[in-house]
């Protein structure tokens, strides 16, 4: 099974600055998808920091892959195909290993334990753009997590999607960022500024406007609207007000406003102390936020309807 009635899709997870729950979000997003009975591919390109493994529970792999078998091996063609691990079969948390009725398979692709960012050539975007596009042919969604800012992983991205087999494939590119002045920023320039995805994009051959259409924001970790009940002081209440509504003219000022918006996260306590997957079990434990679950969720959903994109 690829997936119940949709064609094949690329999604892009970057962002700007480090912490902004990129990895913990598309992750979540992933399993979500697997859950609406999506195949689901996760490729780990977070090349300096690929710990994806951590996140799904998988012993072993928390770091990154040993002996040479990952997706660093493979870009620098050492290794003829990358080490792939079912996530349910593979993972150490018992609750995760249960498949629920409809849901689709979640395979890791992790990267080398030890491995580092390296440089970016004609070779590796080949082999970035074999690799794409044969689990195109196998599952529903392939989501590649990226290393944050204007790293060697976005150019790889950018340059496999130019041309080639990967041109008229489907692809969404989701920038995270957490809902604070300088992430806003940082957001905002790595999809308007001058060296950030749109213009890279362009340069490298895409058609910007197509690639602007088909980039959203995720807004991660964002406080409830309504604070009248979390005990902030009259004055603390005000001013974190005021603060709500100058981070929403700045972003429409930096140009990610509402209308780029893919969806957003609440503060998960949860997440506060452990990075992982929050499961239903979670939920009816009462560890973690129902609203996290809702918001991965609608994240799933949105990501794959095509009345959110403008493209087609």
């Amino acid at each position: 099974m690829r997936a119940r009635g949709s064609d094949p899709m690329l999604v892009f997870a970057t962002s700007d600055k480090g912490g902004t729950g990129r990895s913990v979000t598309s992750c979540n997003i992933a399993y979500r998808l697997c859950l609406r009975g999506h195949d689901v591919a996760y490729v780990d390109f977070d090349f300096g920091s690929p710990t994806a493994g951590a996140l799904f529970e998988i012993g072993g792999v928390e770091r990154g892959i040993a002996e040479g078998l990952g997706l660093h091996s493979y870009l620098q063609d050492q290794i003829g195909e990358p080490a792939r691990l079912n996530v349910t079969r593979s993972t150490d948390r018992s609750q995760l290993r249960r498949d629920p009725p409809g849901s689709g398979k979640l395979v890791l692709f992790p990267g080398d334990e030890g491995g580092a960012e390296f440089g970016c050539d004609d070779v590796k975007v080949e082999r970035v753009a074999t690799l794409l596009s044969s689990l195109l042919g196998e599952f529903s969604v392939v989501m590649v997590d990226l290393s944050a800012g204007r790293s060697v992983a976005l150019e790889l991205a950018l340059r496999a999607t130019a041309s080639g087999p990967l041109r008229n494939c489907a692809h969404r590119w989701l920038v995270f960022h957490r809902w604070t002045h300088q992430h806003v920023l940082a957001a905002g320039g790595l999809v308007h500024g001058a060296h950030g995805l749109i213009k890279t994009g362009g340069e490298w051959g895409h058609d910007s406007e197509a690639l602007l259409a088909s980039t959203r924001c995720v807004r991660t970790a964002v406080p409830a609207a309504d604070r009248t009940r979390s005990g902030d002081r009259p004055p603390q209440s005000a001013w974190l007000d005021e603060q709500a509504v100058a981070l929403r003219e700045l972003a429409m000022a930096n140009r990610i406003g509402a209308a780029m918006m893919l969806g957003q996260t609440p503060i998960e306590p949860m997440l506060q102390w452990r990075e992982q997957l929050i499961l239903d079990v979670d939920v009816n434990a009462q560890l973690a936020n129902e609203a996290t679950v809702e918001a991965y969720t609608d994240l799933a959903r949105r990501l794959t309807d095509k009345s959110t994109w403008d493209i087609e």
